[in-house]
């Protein structure tokens, strides 16, 4: 009829389709969150205007791809990265200064810290 074909499927007396079939066809393709294997370049020959993927720069620092991702939720994070067509990419020099740990880390004072170290009075 009208150039359709006769498209037939694996159903079987009952009218159902077999268990497998739905299993595989379902089933949505995981991410890997674990750590990547480490990295098969080495970042100190690397000229530091390269850029790296998330996942180059997770097997090069040895972290999961999914803790850069919550790495790039706080902007004051020292490991810096910037967005190209959508995509995070990390400089290797900025890579290269959170590894060595040049970067200074900004740590919340508790509220009864003092300058002088001593406890606030209540």
């Amino acid at each position: 009829m009208g150039g359709k074909t006769d498209v037939t499927s694996s159903v079987d007396a009952t009218g159902s389709t077999s268990s497998d079939q739905i299993a595989t066809t379902t089933k949505r393709p995981r991410k890997n969150r674990g750590v990547p294997p480490p990295a098969r370049f080495d970042i100190d020959a690397l000229p530091g205007s390269s850029n790296l993927t998330a996942l180059e720069t997770a097997a090069a620092i040895r972290r999961t791809p999914g803790a850069l991702e919550q790495w790039r939720r706080n902007p004051d994070h020292p490991l810096k990265w910037r967005y190209v067509d959508g995509r995070p990419l990390y400089r290797v020099d900025a890579v290269r200064e959170y590894l060595s740990g040049r970067t200074e880390a900004k740590h919340p004072q508790p509220q009864n810290a003092r300058e002088d170290g001593q406890a606030a009075q209540p």
